[in-house]
């Protein structure tokens, strides 16, 4: 009966003559080129030659030899939700935001409000010069305390029966004359007020006391800061992915701050210049946002409930098919799968995997088919 002794010899004799063959072989290949295919496929068939060799002398010594294991990380695969993103970018408006205009040619006599003042809906903000317009109104105003007399006392009159109708009717024609010679009159006076039309802050106040205005004249600006939104322009080829309504997360870098909610309109034409349309997300009172801040706007143009989704650099690629190794029974087994959509760097499978599998994540890369991998 063979010693240990003898038996470790035969095995590294038989060895050597293994070595020598393959040594033969490889000196024998490399003596004339052949097609890299070729080659391959011929080194891995003289692979699996000598590794049944080697099992063949093992069980003949009663000697086995233990493989080493490769260290693999593994991520056990769990259904969730998987989403694609369209990026775009867009920047925060006031629904608000108007610019306050004299309705008059004038000169400012009065300013009442500052930058950054809170002012209410038809406050006034500054003032005209209207010098002309009073006296008018105060020579009226006599006028019509004369008529509304002379219209009183006549139709006592007439009431008494005394007098005729043409008097009262004249009486009554003065007096309505002048009213509505007023009405016009207090109308033109306020166009001399430059009034608020919202409810808001000063943004910005540039007019002076003497300074000349004229209809139409930019000078203040007031902002309704509690109701903003996000406008954003989205190019014509996405007009299919992105409807009034869909998910949307808003990232808004420069405060830092971020909130997920709802296309709240998005345009049904195109813009035949810029070849966009354009959508406008609302957006919740806080202080830190401000008009004209940058945003970056994700809008989710596909969802998919229980979907199967693995790391993008877990896939590897071959000629045939993209595939992934799955750590089973303590071994890599080699997997085809199909991928649909990429996002955030997760592909979703669609083909080849399910629950519970184990994919090898990290240690793959000189992975062989049936290796023993431990995690």
């Amino acid at each position: 009966m063979p010693t240990d002794v003898s038996n470790n010899l035969i095995i590294t004799r038989k060895m050597k003559q293994l070595i020598y063959f393959a040594a033969i072989v490889l000196i024998a290949a490399c003596g004339k080129p052949k097609d890299k295919k070729a080659e391959l496929a011929e080194l891995k068939k003289e692979r699996t030659e000598l590794d049944k060799k080697i099992v063949e002398l093992e069980e003949e010594v009663g000697v086995k030899t233990v493989q080493s294991s490769t260290d693999v990380a593994v991520l056990e695969i769990v259904p969730a939700t998987f989403k694609n993103y369209l990026e775009i970018q867009g920047r925060v408006d006031a629904e608000q935001n108007v610019q306050v205009n004299p309705e008059a040619p004038g000169v400012i006599t009065g300013i009442y409000v500052a930058a950054g003042q809170r002012v209410g809906k038809g406050q006034v903000l500054a003032q005209l010069d209207d010098k002309v317009l009073r006296q008018s109104i105060s020579q009226l105003q006599t006028q019509m305390e004369l008529a509304n007399s002379l219209f009183r006392r006549q139709k006592n009159l007439w009431d008494q029966k005394i007098g005729t109708e043409v008097q009262f009717l004249t009486a009554k024609s003065q007096k309505e004359g002048l009213e509505r010679q007023m009405g016009v009159l207090r109308s033109q006076q306020s166009m001399y007020k430059i009034k608020s039309p919202i409810s808001g802050t000063v943004d910005k106040m540039d007019l002076k006391l003497g300074q000349a205005v004229s209809p139409g004249m930019p000078g203040i600006t007031v902002v309704n800061t509690s109701n903003l939104k996000v406008e954003a322009d989205v190019a014509e080829s996405y007009a299919g992915r992105v409807n009034q309504g869909d998910e949307v997360e808003v990232i808004l870098p420069d405060v830092p701050d971020s909130l997920t909610t709802r296309v709240t309109f998005a345009s049904r034409v195109i813009d035949p210049i810029s070849r966009s349309f354009n959508i406008a997300i609302k957006l919740p009172a806080r202080n830190v946002y401000r008009p004209n801040m940058l945003a970056v706007l994700r809008i989710v143009d596909y969802k998919v409930t229980n979907a199967i989704t693995i790391p993008v650099n877990a896939i590897q690629k071959s000629e045939t098919a993209d595939y992934v190794f799955v750590a089973e029974n303590g071994k890599a087994k080699r997997v085809n799968v199909r991928t649909g959509k990429v996002s955030d760097g997760r592909a979703e499978i669609l083909v080849g995997l399910k629950a519970g599998d184990k994919v090898i994540v990290s240690g793959m890369g000189e992975l062989n088919e049936g290796e023993p991998v431990k995690f």
